[in-house]
Parts: structure tokens; C-alpha cells; sequence
């Protein structure tokens, strides 16, 4: 009977540590999927501030950038797959733009490299880990009313103030890095 117990026993304490591996895989999965969806977002926020910038001498095209509105290169799918890879996962399947409350997000899918690991429960040590996440791109920034965009462009933006950028006549150095223009975070 004793013989019996102990066995039953240490078959659960392998069955337990089996089930922690495959949560340990599960989380590492996850995070991959993480950076690698913030990692495309925040490709595709450069992007849309090179836009913005690219654009501040025509007073139609550059609110649309400010927005979040401007098109987007194939930049951020190199950037997911590039933190998926660092953190020992495959991107599995294309990068997704979709939208999030109105604003542009991206989907990252990804599959890690490694598996949960040889264990008491069958098939395990072929069994990888699938995770997905989503990351949006919200502008941060708007234009204050009554301003001349075509004489000086004044925006608004949260957590950085204000900022007065002359459309003829800038210096790059002076004009506000992409995180004050918007905030990439991980979609709820």
C-alpha cells in the first residue's frame, strides 16, 4: 500500500512540474509575442513621423500623418520578426495591421523555437508554445485652434506641451521625437 501512495504521489509531482513547464513556455511565448507587436508599432510610429515631418509644407497631408492616418511601409514586419527572434520565437504568419478604437495596431502571432520538454504527460516534448498580441499606435498630439497651419503649425501634445514648428523654415533637431507625438502600447 505504502509502495502504492508513494508512486501515485511522485506521478503527480511529475504531473505538476509538467503543467508548470508548459506555463513556463506559454508566458515565454506570450512575451515574445509582446515585443514583437510593439516592436512592429513602434517601426510604424517612426514611420508615420518621418510622414508628418515629410509633409509639414502641405497643410492638407500632414494633419492626416499627425493622426495616424499616414500609409505604412513593410518596415515593421522586419522589426517583429527581429523580437520574436530574440526572444527564441518564429513570427507565425504575417504581421496583421488592423484597427483598434479607430486607431492603427498590429497583431503579431508568433510559435517558440522550444518546447514545453520531455515529461510525465505524452506529446510534450514536441509541443511548442502559440501566442498572440496586439499593439496600437494612438496619436498624442493636436492642433491648437485658431492657428495658421500654413505660417507656423501649433500642436498640443499630451505629456510634452506645446510645439510651434515653422512649415518654411525648421531645424530637425528642434521638432519633437515620435514618442511625443504618440504612444504605442499593448492593446487590453
Amino acid at each position: 500500500m505504502y509502495v502504492v501512495v508513494v508512486g501515485g504521489l511522485l506521478f503527480l509531482a511529475f504531473a505538476y512540474f509538467a503543467f508548470a513547464q508548459a506555463a513556463v513556455a506559454r508566458n515565454a511565448g506570450q512575451s515574445a509575442a509582446d515585443a514583437a507587436a510593439l516592436a512592429a508599432a513602434q517601426d510604424a510610429r517612426d514611420e508615420l513621423t518621418d510622414g508628418f515631418f515629410e509633409h509639414l509644407g502641405d497643410p492638407v497631408a500632414w494633419p492626416r500623418w499627425l493622426m495616424a492616418e499616414g500609409d505604412f511601409g513593410g518596415g515593421y514586419e522586419a522589426a517583429a520578426a527581429q523580437l520574436a527572434g530574440e526572444n527564441d520565437s518564429n513570427l507565425d504568419g504575417p504581421v496583421e495591421l488592423t484597427e483598434v478604437n479607430g486607431y492603427p495596431a498590429f497583431t503579431a502571432r508568433i510559435e517558440t523555437r522550444f518546447t514545453v520538454g520531455d515529461s510525465v504527460i505524452p506529446d510534450t516534448e514536441n509541443t511548442r508554445a502559440k501566442a498572440d498580441a496586439t499593439a496600437v499606435i494612438e496619436p498624442r498630439c493636436e492642433m491648437v485652434g485658431g492657428s495658421d497651419p500654413a505660417k507656423l503649425i501649433e500642436i498640443d501634445c499630451e505629456g510634452s506641451g506645446l510645439w510651434e514648428i515653422d512649415p518654411k523654415d525648421f531645424v530637425e533637431a528642434d521638432l519633437p521625437y515620435p514618442k511625443d507625438l504618440f504612444s504605442v502600447h499593448l492593446a487590453e
